[in-house]
């Protein structure tokens, strides 16, 4: 039986072989006639059904943690040991009223939150979550994933504008400048691992890796990209666009109910889909040195991608529950002052090294 993948998830374009004397060569679905769209949907529904609950247990994973540091018990009512506490939370907010300005532009206000959601979710695209699965595998899914992250930042100018409140513009363009400012810093960490792996594409990012992990030679690039991806997801110590003693609510002053969920999914959704690209740029995605995974009856590389990814999350609620909030020029001087001149120099030492002692690259 000969078996051809072009696509994930072992769905799309799999031809079998049965050989009884014959090479007639017969498409599985061919005998079970499926529509190609209503492949293309289960395939995104396999991807996105387990990330929105992943997200939604993002929110009592951060509540749990923040209440164990502080010395709390957190919630601890709804369900056991309050698991469905965030499916409590989305129902009150679904029910609220939806309290619209009446000198707001509504046809952005409502389409803000839908961008920002939507842009989050968009990234998951090209993720490998094992060896040839994932949705779509292409040569720059490192580009693309960049590219889609930074443009969740529409939502948030577009809700502080079109809201006409003084609170939420201030909001919008504080989350405008830090990001459009630390996405620099950003770059640089991305563009460390492209020169060593010699790829954009993450599955051959993540093979690059099977050796050595790229955090260990890139230890300081890596720290500079850690506090640029705190940044960009607007994170304690970083969280001066939602600054409540300042700007009530930031740039989501002004949203309520079922709107405001997607505001709220959307800063959830990055911080799993930034901890999962971290993952895969520094700590070798869903490869581990020494142990043989390939096969095993149960994914293990789904799972040792879930495991990485989930010492980010516990990463960035430590720093909220530890730090405390930056003033505001403090940050700005702090990433072009800073940052940015390091950034540009481990951007030049990194190609130097690789030239001077004729390392080539492992892609």
């Amino acid at each position: 039986m000969k078996l051809k993948m072009n696509n994930l998830f072992l769905l799309k374009g799999q031809d079998v072989n049965f050989s009884s004397g014959t090479n007639s060569a017969i498409n599985v679905f061919d005998l079970f006639y499926i529509p190609e769209f209503l492949i293309s949907l289960i395939l995104i529904l396999i991807v996105l059904v387990p990330i929105l609950l992943c997200v939604a247990f993002m929110t009592i994973i951060e509540r749990k943690v923040m209440g164990s540091m502080q010395r709390r018990i957190g919630p601890n009512i709804v369900g056991y040991y309050g698991v469905l506490q965030p499916f409590a939370d989305a129902l009150k907010l679904v029910v609220k009223e939806q309290i619209i300005p009446a000198q707001s532009d509504k046809a952005l206000f409502f389409l803000a939150p839908m961008i920002s959601l939507v842009f989050s979710l968009l990234a998951w695209a090209v993720i490998p979550f094992g060896s040839g699965m994932a949705i779509y595998d292409f040569s720059l899914g490192l580009l693309y994933s960049a590219a889609v992250t930074a443009m969740g930042i529409y939502g948030a100018l577009f809700a502080g504008w079109a809201a006409n409140s003084k609170y939420a513009f201030l909001g919008s363009l504080r989350t405008t400048a830090q990001m459009v400012s630390y996405e620099l810093i950003f770059s640089t960490g991305i563009t460390a691992v492209v020169l060593l792996a010699g790829s954009m594409n993450l599955s051959a990012i993540t093979e690059a890796q099977s050796s050595i992990w790229y955090i260990i030679p890139l230890f300081p690039v890596f720290i500079l990209y850690l506090v640029s991806a705190m940044a960009e997801l607007n994170r304690t110590p970083f969280d001066l666009p939602e600054a409540e003693s300042e700007l009530v609510s930031g740039f989501m002053t002004e949203h309520s109910g079922m709107i405001f969920v997607f505001f709220y999914l959307a800063e959830y959704s990055g911080i799993v889909i930034m901890s999962t690209f971290s993952t895969i740029l520094y700590l070798g995605g869903y490869t581990f040195p020494e142990i043989f995974i390939n096969n095993s009856f149960i994914n293990l590389q789904s799972i040792i991608l879930a495991i990485k990814a989930l010492a980010f999350m516990f990463f960035f609620v430590w720093v909220r529950a530890t730090y405390v909030r930056q003033r505001y020029d403090g940050l700005m001087i702090f990433c072009w002052t800073k940052l940015l001149p390091m950034g540009i120099a481990f951007l030049v030492l990194i190609p130097s090294i690789l030239i001077a002692f004729n390392i080539p690259a492992v892609a």
